[in-house]
């Protein structure tokens, strides 16, 4: 990968960290990251459609409690990337939505082992109130870690499959992507539908 690809997914790490972990500034939102993200390969037009797209497609499921919608950075950030390797731009996006699904589950076998620390954690900050600070500072460099690591290998092992798939690709089934992809926004768009209806009086 080249060095814009590799900053991509240490931005794209830290854009993550906003969803819930730190910061939530909404910079994570996919209509914010994917322009963002799109700032380093130079395709902004690829990182607009990517964050409306994935915007519209996420809608309908909030971070609230315990649920875990489908991450719109990872999404954005493996679209943008993937398209920068030269993947046609539905191939990306449909990968990309796969990706952030896989992130999902990965993320929350995470927060379940991250539970069995709680113990330790508390007994550290009740002994020691300043430790604290390092806690939460380890706790925000791992999730880092496996952000930055997770769209990384995607990436890499994805990209690669898709470059080497590309050309063999039957035209029907690239007309049957791109179809799907420009369906997406309406998808989203309906999904909204029951948000916005009157309530019978």
């Amino acid at each position: 990968m080249s060095i814009e690809l590799w900053l991509l997914c240490i931005f794209g790490a830290l854009l993550e960290l906003d969803t819930a972990y730190a910061f939530q500034l909404t910079f994570s939102r996919g209509i914010i990251a994917g322009p963002l993200l799109a700032l380093l390969t130079g395709d902004f037009a690829t990182g607009i459609q990517a964050g409306v797209f994935a915007e519209l497609l996420f809608s309908d499921v909030n971070p609230l409690g315990a649920i875990l919608p489908p991450s719109a950075t990872i999404c954005c950030a493996i679209t943008v990337a993937l398209h920068a390797l030269g993947i046609e731009l539905c191939y990306a996006f449909i990968a990309a939505v796969l990706g952030s699904l896989l992130f999902i589950r990965v993320e929350h076998y995470i927060r379940k082992q991250r539970v069995k620390f709680l113990p330790v954690w508390e007994d550290k900050i009740m002994k020691r109130p300043k430790a604290v600070t390092r806690i939460l500072f380890d706790e925000l460099l791992r999730c880092f870690l496996i952000n930055f690591v997770f769209l990384a290998l995607f990436i890499g092992l994805i990209g690669g499959f898709l470059s080497w798939l590309q050309p063999h690709i039957n035209p029907r089934a690239f007309f049957a992507c791109q179809f799907a992809f420009m369906a997406v926004p309406w998808i989203g768009l309906a999904s909204l539908i029951p948000e916005f209806r009157l309530k019978k009086r």
